[in-house]
């Protein structure tokens, strides 16, 4: 969809977030991609647009009521922003429910997945269903009688059935919610060797009656609320940063609703008194044909037993730079290590900070942690060293976007077992990735170091394309150590020597680097400069990819999701490349590369190039001086520059095309990438093999 504004050197940031999603739910539109990880890219849109309209939407409906008129980079006010999303997200649910009603659901069923209505169920799945209301969902459901002038509390992003009565003897209509609960959304229902299943609200409407003994149900309707969640601790008023990160959670439990979803069949009676209790503009209602809450289809694409409908799987791959069975240690005091998550496994990650946990030379350990897998080996070992008597110092991000509740208990816990733990910085994010463990060893202390671009957590570490870098180098040894003591100890930030932070001097860093391609390109020299984010907003970096593409500059951008610059426009950026990559992995690495003259600065960073990333949060920028780490960065970068399958194009416009492709030469580039991994340890084994070991003569003989 272009952009309202194009007149704008700039493109809409959240029109470009939803054109970011659009491209998700076009991975669930290709037939080629096997049914279940379709109905996975359809969850994924749902629950991306679940957050987009709790953050993003509801910010905007904030900056309405407070009566804000500004204009936003774009050139659009929040009014029109709002109406532009509207119209926008409106389009894009239609198409997820042509993909989920009229291509996903039948081609399931033709496999044995079904979904059962209550038209076609047999005698046999009602008896169940009856069986199921009678000992269950009777016994745990509870409808509430809603006076319209004091409606309830409900629970952000639960199916709720609205119950129409008959008219009491007043002659106005009465109503009754019933809240279900998520975690058994889905009745499997008997069906032979196949899987068929029964939406509870289904099952509520069929037996509502149940409910309401001697009442005259006229009708049962599903609905859901998306409440808006854009609430910010004020740390200059909370008393500590855990009793206020607590206070903005009960906050978001009763947010005004920026979102109302309903079945396509609500009467306008029924309609009118959820359009009244719940105060929404007829914008914010989103009718469906289909269930309600696309986000709990993952529940359904995670069905076990049908593996023939899920990618084959791509196991993550030994490095060939680590010995497992070696000292973590001793690998890393030999040389740099690399590695490019998932395709190489995130083991040797792992195995550092838990080989330092039970080490006896090791003094301590500092880590950041913004986001944990629930059952998490990183936050148990940091435990054990504890417990073993070492200086564990844990950056825990209490701030980190709906995981405030599980890093709050998780902060209690490290704490609990003799963690210290900071809660952050007053006024920022630490999104910073870094991990610092100071040994003794013979020659006196070694600093050992793990900088990242994705977070501390070995789950989506296998879903999510990051860059983990690991090295004994002692200028960046002294810059981690430098990092942790500005954060931790109230000192003011030193000079680094090698390695930059946001908020302080990462978008300097970022703009000179861009500037001095720039300038060798004037003066004749190689130039150039390829990035690969996550999101791409700031403008005084876009204008000065701006100008290094007047100066003659090629400029390679790989943004996965939001990007506010337009490529392509004549005499501004002509010779500026977008591209996005949505595949089986989600792209989460930033990685930038700058020919230098023929020099190539290779940097990693947990920043993205955003506002928000480089003067609100602490993020750092990690130069790889490593020559053979640095060339296997930037083939990844060209691999992925060669995808014709799966990378779609920015337009002047802020669409996305897909680039034209000859089968034959068909490039997907993660699949490729994962090909190199994997042939990388073939050879490393047959080199290994290869190795020739000479028999020594005997002392005194020939």
């Amino acid at each position: 969809m272009p952009d309202s504004s194009p007149s704008s050197k700039l493109l809409n940031r959240e029109l470009s977030w939803l054109e970011f999603n659009q491209r998700v739910l076009g991975e669930a539109l290709d037939p080629s991609i096997p049914l279940l990880e379709r109905l996975r890219f359809l969850a994924i849109t749902g629950s991306n647009l679940d957050e987009f309209f709790m953050v993003r939407v509801g910010g905007l409906k904030l900056m309405v009521q407070q009566g804000a008129n500004r204009q936003d980079a774009s050139g659009m006010t929040a009014a029109e922003q709002l109406s532009a999303i509207s119209e926008r997200a409106h389009l894009m649910q239609k198409t997820q429910y042509e993909c989920l009603i009229d291509e996903i659901e039948p081609a399931l069923a033709e496999v044995g997945v079904k979904r059962a209505v209550a038209a076609d169920l047999s005698d046999l799945h009602l008896k169940a269903i009856r069986h199921v209301f009678e000992t269950e969902t009777n016994a745990v459901l509870s409808p509430m009688a809603v006076d319209p002038n004091n409606f309830p509390l409900l629970v952000n992003h639960t199916v709720n059935v609205l119950v129409r009565l008959a008219e009491g003897e007043d002659g106005e209509p009465r109503f009754a919610i019933l809240p279900l609960f998520r975690s058994a959304r889905f009745l499997t229902l008997q069906s032979g060797n196949g899987y068929t299943y029964i939406l509870l609200e289904d099952i509520v409407s069929l037996l509502v009656e149940r409910f309401f003994p001697g009442e005259v149900v006229h009708e049962a309707t599903p609905f859901r609320i998306t409440r808006n969640a854009d609430i910010s601790v004020r740390e200059d008023q909370a008393p500590d940063l855990m009793t206020g990160m607590e206070e903005v959670l009960d906050a978001r439990t009763a947010g005004a609703c920026v979102r109302l979803q309903v079945s396509n069949l609500i009467s306008e009676q029924s309609l009118e008194f959820l359009r009244s209790g719940l105060d929404v503009s007829d914008d914010d209602i989103f009718h469906a044909p289909g269930p309600l809450g696309l986000s709990d289809l993952m529940q359904l694409a995670n069905l076990r037993g049908f593996d023939e409908l899920k990618y084959h799987s791509w196991d993550p791959q030994p490095s060939p730079q680590v010995d497992m069975t070696a000292s973590m240690f001793e690998t890393i005091t030999k040389k740099d290590v690399v590695l490019y998550h998932p395709y190489d496994s995130f083991d040797p990650v792992v195995k550092l900070i838990e080989e330092a946990a039970v080490d006896p030379d090791v003094l301590a350990i500092k880590q950041t942690l913004y986001r944990t897998s629930r059952v998490s080996r990183v936050v148990e070992a940091l435990e054990r060293a504890a417990a073993n008597g070492k200086n564990v110092t844990v950056i825990v991000e209490l701030k980190a976007r709906f995981d405030e509740a599980r890093n709050i208990d998780r902060a209690r816990k490290l704490e609990q077992s003799g963690v210290q733990v900071i809660y952050g910085v007053k006024g920022l994010k630490t999104h910073a990735k870094i991990c610092i463990i100071v040994r003794r060893e013979p020659h006196g202390v070694q600093r050992y170091m793990h900088f990242g671009t994705g977070n501390y957590n070995e789950s989506t570490a296998r879903l999510y394309s990051d860059v983990s870098f690991l090295t004994a180098d002692n200028d960046l040894g002294a810059d981690a150590t430098a990092f942790f003591n500005a954060i931790t100890g109230y000192s003011q930030p030193q000079q680094f020597r090698k390695i930059e932070m946001a908020p302080l001097g990462l978008r300097q860093r970022i703009l000179e680097l861009i500037e001095s391609e720039t300038r060798r390109k004037r003066e004749g020299q190689p130039a150039g400069i390829t990035a690969k984010l996550n999101s791409l907003v700031d403008p005084r970096i876009i204008d000065a990819l701006y100008t290094a593409s007047q100066a003659g500059v090629p400029v390679r951008l790989n943004v996965r999701g939001i990007c506010c610059l337009r490529p392509g426009v004549p005499a501004l950026s002509e010779n500026i490349e977008v591209i996005s990559i949505i595949d089986r992995f989600l792209e989460h690495a930033r990685i930038f590369h700058f020919v230098h003259g023929g020099e190539d600065r290779l940097y990693i960073s947990s920043a993205d190039w955003m506002p928000r990333n480089l003067d609100r949060r602490i993020e750092l920028l990690t130069p790889i001086d490593d020559s053979a780490s640095k060339q296997r960065m930037i083939e990844i970068l060209d691999v992925h520059f060669q995808d014709n399958v799966k990378a779609r194009s920015l337009q002047t416009d802020g669409g996305y095309t897909k680039p034209q492709s000859d089968p034959e030469n068909a490039v997907r580039s993660q699949e490729a990438i994962y090909t190199m991994t994997k042939q990388a340890v073939k050879n490393a084994v047959r080199w290994r093999q290869l190795v020739f070991e000479t028999h020594q003569a005997p002392h005194g003989k020939d």
